[in-house]
């Protein structure tokens, strides 16, 4: 292949390892993560570290008072090196915490940050080594919105819209559901 079209390739591959992951990390989903690191892999959170099977144990099922999150991927930099790359990738991540009845209820919260991650390129496929997160901002937006009032007064017409709050209407959707 053309060189560069094969770093093209390369790059773009490197994006949708990411943006899988993002994915996989919003609906809590074993395979999809999994499919983005190594088996050895290992990650630092600042607040968390250790190696693949410690990553994949605390984002799934994840933590019970997180009921939701999105994650929303910025650019991603990256520096390519034969089959190793250097990738940062600019990341905004929503959480809705349950903070408990006694303190109030359900909390919005968004982190802004980058991620810092070695990819390893083995059998033509694309996948993270390594990842250290770097915190930007983070931000307390206050108590949740409630979902069973709809959205800015105005009721939802069907119980698939408040998205994974009642289960992914999109894993459906891709399978071929109709609205």
């Amino acid at each position: 292949m053309d060189p560069i079209v094969q770093q093209l390739a390369d790059r773009e591959a490197i994006r949708q390892c990411v943006a899988r992951l993002a994915r996989g990390e919003d609906r809590r989903s074993a395979d999809l993560i999994r499919a983005c690191w190594w088996p050895e892999a290992a990650f630092d959170y600042g607040v968390y570290a250790g190696d693949f099977e410690a990553y994949l144990a605390w984002v799934v099922p994840g933590a019970e008072a997180i009921k939701d999150t999105q994650h929303l991927l910025g650019q991603t930099y990256i520096e390519l090196g034969g089959d190793a790359a250097k990738a940062e990738t600019h990341v905004i991540s929503y959480h809705r915490v349950d903070m408990g009845a006694e303190n109030g209820g359900e909390r919005d919260t968004c982190i802004g940050g980058r991620y810092l991650d070695t990819f390893e390129k083995r059998d033509g496929e694309w996948r993270i080594a390594d990842r250290i997160m770097l915190y930007d901002w983070e931000e307390d937006w206050g108590w949740a919105a409630d979902w069973s009032k709809g959205v800015m007064g105005y009721p939802f017409t069907a119980e698939h819209f408040p998205g994974r709050a009642k289960g992914d209407f999109s894993e459906r959707w891709f399978a071929g559901a109709k609205a």
